[in-house]
């Protein structure tokens, strides 16, 4: 017996993460503790020491389900930004969210835009309600809003807007995003997506939150994942009009976030000192892994991230630099997947492993 399913869902290429440690380990015998993952934007000094005493903590009642709702942690968001706690959902992860906004306001019959060279979940999301996608060709590998304008018609339903961009790092300034929120027909749902914004300087920040009450077709996706380290806990946000967000809820799975992540992200809300030493020292590794590309005159894309993607030769060369780099224990992540198969994306570690990872790459003779 052959099992039929939609040719939307037959047709969608698995999301694929970056090589964990454990997996280079056993294909390639090296010492898990010999191997450096720059593959997957992780926050490279872990998590907050207070998030580690809360996660002990809640340790207790883990056999009690979570708090549905997500009380608590929402009345701290909300204290945090200024926002209201029915303006916010809860998602496993900020994926969750994204999946959450395709599946409330989409139909089999309608079209979601994104731009090229923008996260994978968009696409995947898409593909798996049944949607059209309409991917708009990026300038300079930045999303081309002029174009996004352009490309919406009347079955137009959502938008994607990665800002900053992953895995370019490309930044959208706040004036041009507002303009474009200001231009579209109000019916059409907007999701940015944020998942980078504690690496951004303030100034740079878009400000969204204070936007929900005059764009009520506002979603803000927002993650733990990145500079608060929780991305083995799976939490993210998302901030909206109090209509969007209770419709969501009602597609939403019940206990979608657990209790230990709950109790983490609370604690990493109210731990500034460890956001100021994420982002710190991202920027010196930044700076750090920039100063590398200049001096091997490798081309690369200024990144707003805690990433930066560098441009090789061509697709074999590329993929001959990502199994040098793989055989001396260094993970960086191919993204050909991105339409961009010429090149690498490296996230930014600690100074030593960035050393590292610029060592193989200077040594690499192909």
């Amino acid at each position: 017996m052959v099992i039929q399913v939609a040719n939307y869902i037959s047709d969608i290429e698995p999301y694929e993460g970056g090589k964990p440690i454990s997996e280079v380990a056993r294909e390639l015998g090296i010492p898990e503790n010999k191997i450096i993952k720059l593959a997957s934007n992780e926050n490279p000094i872990g998590i907050s020491q207070l998030a580690k005493l809360a996660i002990n903590s809640a340790l207790k009642e883990v056999e009690r389900y979570p708090d549905g709702n997500g009380f608590h942690l929402k009345k701290i968001i909300s204290e945090k930004f200024s926002i209201t706690p029915s303006q916010i959902i809860l998602g496993n992860g900020s994926n969750d969210i994204l999946e959450l906004a395709a599946r409330t306001f989409v139909t089999l019959k309608d079209e979601i835009i994104y731009s090229q060279h923008a996260f994978a979940v968009y696409k995947l999301v898409t593909k798996a309600i049944g949607a059209k996608g309409v991917e708009v060709p990026a300038t300079k590998y930045c999303h081309d809003l002029n174009k996004f304008s352009t490309s919406i018609t009347k079955k137009t339903k959502l938008i994607f807007i990665a800002n900053p961009n992953n895995p370019t790092g490309t930044l959208i300034d706040k004036k041009t995003l507002k303009s474009f929120l200001d231009s579209i027909p109000k019916h059409i749902i907007v999701v940015l997506d944020e998942a980078y914004d504690e690496y951004l300087l303030d100034d740079l920040k878009s400000n969204s939150f204070e936007w929900i009450d005059t764009f009520r077709n506002l979603i803000v996706s927002r993650s733990f994942s990145k500079a608060y380290g929780l991305a083995g806990l799976r939490i993210g946000y998302g901030v909206g009009s109090p209509n969007l967000i209770e419709l969501m809820n009602r597609v939403r799975q019940p206990f979608n976030v657990n209790h230990l992540a709950q109790e983490a992200a609370i604690a990493s809300l109210n731990d500034k000192d460890f956001i100021e030493q994420s982002r710190k020292l991202n920027n010196e590794g930044m700076s750090q892994i920039v100063q590398a590309f200049k001096e091997l005159n490798i081309e690369f894309i200024p990144s707003y991230g805690n990433f930066v993607s560098f441009k090789l030769q061509d697709e074999k060369t590329t993929m001959l630099y990502y199994h040098h780099l793989l055989k001396n224990g260094v993970i960086v992540r191919p993204i050909s997947n991105y339409d961009l198969p010429e090149f690498l994306r490296v996230s930014i570690g600690l100074k030593n492993e960035n050393k590292i990872f610029t060592k193989y790459l200077s040594n690499c003779n192909i």
